[in-house]
């Protein structure tokens, strides 16, 4: 294979080729100030057959900074609607972010290029169309943080900057960021469709979304019931994961939940430090409609909103099924996913009560969560061992000895070997994840101009699962000051 510049991307627009009742024909916005390069992702232009080389070229800052068009490309915004904090808003679409295109690879994988604070659009309301510094380097980070985690997510291709002031809480600067998914097309664009009753606009986004991304249905007679039961496992899967690794996504409003099962979105997310089911990381959610532990619940009433949208196309009965089988899965996945966390192998009845009484004892003692999952891995199973230096992150050492004990017999019972297990969980506990304090310590720097510690994170968080000398300091507990940092919608 021959790698790509940026004028020899192949494109193949398959968006722009429906009907423009879908999106709006829009460039993007130059800055006023020429934009430069912050940093780009390699992992992610291997995607695209694109030559890392070409990120050192001017045209690379200013095609994905907006103020250049290569061959191929034919820019809009996509058009949808949807529920926020329950309450549904009949148009939103894209008001600070349009696709570009859509590269095809030499794999036949497809990728949008979708160019978020790319400046107003049709759908931009009272925005300036804008995003800053500060939010385009945490999802930058986060993107690729939850690639490293085996999370599916959009991907992050680059990140661009420019002196250009933008008015949020305070004065910023503005920056763009280029995410990168085979679609971006959410619950919320079929919802619009649906509430302004133009059925056969639903359908035909149906079919597209099928024959892209689901064509092994796409000559199927039920192919929307069953494309539905795999958009409701495939959302179980997804916030399952989350679950386990103890991430919050802050606003799941049915238009930044992704078709295709990918996290999506990233504004005020946030990796719990401390256990709690309760976490809020989102200043904005005064109820706690986001909170950690209402996730699962949020999926499942985000998907009731698609059903509803497949009614004209698909039989009630057999939408209520699929969705019928939601809690199921969440539930399987998230349980696999915690006894491989715990080094089970096998699966036993009594394992949830020798979990729940875990996730007590950790809130109880405000553990840090990723930090004890992965000293767990340090284990002996061994007579008469201390494990002191897992006592030591309770208050009532006493009663985790008690569960020790448990958790010692539960092993034995399937004559687990300490050595072995630790590797397998090490493969599943992560040593590094994207805290709100290092993401904010990146944030200070590149307001400086000082891009090293974006960088560092990017390299750091691609391999979460694996011990890189010299960055202990990454996968310490934070600082007190770190556990309270705000972040809302424009983070």
């Amino acid at each position: 294979m021959t790698p790509h510049s940026l004028e020899t991307l192949a494109f193949d627009n398959s968006y722009a080729r429906l009907p423009e009742v879908f999106y709006a024909k829009v460039n993007p916005t130059p800055f006023a100030t020429p934009p430069s390069l912050i940093s780009a992702n390699r992992a992610a232009m291997e995607l695209l057959d694109l030559d890392p080389s070409e990120a050192m070229r001017p045209e690379f800052a200013g095609v994905f900074g907006g103020s250049l068009l290569v061959p191929g490309m034919e820019p809009l915004a996509m058009l949808y609607s949807g529920h926020q904090f329950g309450v549904y808003v009949p148009q939103l679409g894209d008001g600070r972010a349009i696709l570009l295109g859509e590269v095809k690879n030499e794999r036949g994988e497809r990728w949008d290029l979708h160019l978020k604070g790319a400046g107003m659009t049709p759908f931009s309301r009272d925005g300036d169309g804008r995003s800053v510094l500060r939010s385009a380097i945490r999802e930058y980070l986060c993107c690729e943080a939850m690639h490293g985690l085996g999370i599916p997510t959009t991907r992050a291709l680059c990140l661009i900057g420019s002196d250009d002031k933008v008015y949020r809480e305070q004065i910023e600067t503005g920056a763009t960021i280029v995410r990168m998914a085979p679609s971006h097309v959410r619950f919320g664009t079929f919802e619009i469709f649906y509430y302004r009753k133009q059925h056969e606009h639903l359908q035909r986004l149906a079919d597209y979304v099928i024959e892209m991304h689901f064509p092994h249905l796409a000559q199927a007679p039920d192919k929307y019931v069953r494309f539905f039961a795999e958009v409701v496992e495939r959302t179980a899967k997804l916030i399952a994961q989350w679950q386990a690794v103890g991430w919050s996504h802050g606003v799941l409003n049915t238009d930044n939940m992704s078709i295709l099962g990918l996290t999506l979105d990233y504004g005020p997310y946030g990796f719990m430090d401390d256990y709690d089911p309760g976490f809020i990381c989102n200043h904005s959610d005064y109820n706690g409609r986001y909170a950690f532990n209402q996730q699962p619940y949020i999926g499942l009433w985000n998907l009731s909103c698609l059903a509803q949208t497949l009614l004209p196309l698909a039989p009630k009965e057999e939408l209520k099924a699929a969705l019928d089988g939601y809690q199921t899965t969440v539930d399987r996945h998230y349980h696999d996913h915690m006894r491989s966390k715990l080094g089970l192998v096998a699966e036993r009845a009594d394992d949830e009560a020798l979990l729940q009484e875990l996730k007590s004892l950790m809130v109880g003692s405000r553990v840090d969560y990723t930090i004890f999952w992965r000293e767990l891995g340090t284990f002996s199973s061994g007579p008469g061992a201390s494990n002191e230096r897992l006592r030591e992150h309770f208050l009532n050492p006493e009663r985790f000895d008690a569960w020790a004990l448990q958790y010692r017999d539960r092993l034995q019972s399937e004559q687990s070997r300490d050595e072995e297990r630790r590797v397998r969980m090490d493969r599943v506990n992560p040593k590094y994840i994207l805290r709100n304090y290092l993401a904010q310590g990146a944030i200070e720097k590149a307001q400086q101009k000082d891009y090293s510690e974006v960088e560092r994170l990017l390299t750091l968080l691609q391999q979460p699962y694996v011990e890189q000398p010299g960055m202990e300091a990454y996968a310490a507990a934070p600082p007190n000051w770190g556990k309270h940092i705000s972040v809302s919608c424009s983070s």
